[in-house]
């Protein structure tokens, strides 16, 4: 089988068994450089995709596995290594939503998530940009910076408006929201929230929908 098919068919530990016996059985020592650098991407992306999962879990069950953000921080180190920057910017944001999200964390939070706003724009990855945008804007709104929050929540929205990640954009506007409703303006907010449901239910983020209308209860019974 030829080394150089391409991976998607034969597979990454396929293509890493054939360098390994180029290298033993042909004599080409260059190729164990090539194994280790695939074999290196695959580990990242594959901390990558289990980090996510585990955070996910959190968001569910509210209890932090400690495997977490170990797996990020591999990512983050892989991805650096290998000079990809834009796995780099993802997994530094997901390192940021950890500290944030599951140990509430704010101030560790900011450093990476800073810097995963620097790699995603240097790359124009405006998903991880929006996310990096979003999380800082909280990031602000627990430091009392009502302003900047204003400034990164809104940025987070038109950044998924332009992808058309159109779930995202709902719970961006959630936030915009709630926002809102923090700084006294009471109608505003309700207007944003209709603006959110509509979204949410028309992109069939349900689960997003339920913040939505459970925001705007506490809302109308705080009104």
């Amino acid at each position: 089988m030829d080394v150089d098919a391409d991976v998607s068919v034969i597979g990454q530990f396929d293509r890493a068994r054939l360098l390994f016996e180029r290298c033993v059985f042909g004599g080409d020592a260059s190729a164990l450089a090539v194994a280790e650098r695939e074999l290196d991407e695959v580990e990242a992306d594959l901390c990558l995709a289990r980090g996510r999962i585990l955070h996910a879990r959190f968001l569910e069950r509210h209890e932090e596995d400690p495997r977490e953000l170990p797996l990020f921080e591999r990512a983050v180190g892989l991805y650096r290594q290998l000079g990809n920057v834009p796995g780099e910017g993802e997994a530094l944001l997901w390192v940021g939503l950890c500290y944030q999200v599951v140990r509430d964390d704010g101030v560790a939070a900011v450093p990476a998530l800073e810097r995963s706003y620097e790699l995603a724009a240097a790359v124009d990855d405006k998903l991880t940009l929006s996310y990096a945008a979003r999380h800082l804007g909280f990031a602000d709104l627990a430091a009392d910076r009502m302003e900047a929050a204003r400034w990164r929540l809104e940025e987070s929205v038109r950044l998924r408006r332009e992808i058309g990640f159109m779930p995202g954009v709902a719970a961006g506007l959630l936030a915009v929201a709630e926002l809102t409703a923090a700084e006294g303006n009471r109608s505003e907010a309700l207007a944003l929230l209709d603006q959110a449901a509509s979204v949410a239910a028309d992109s069939g983020a349900l689960g997003t929908l339920r913040w939505i209308e459970e925001t705007r209860a506490d809302l109308t019974r705080a009104g």
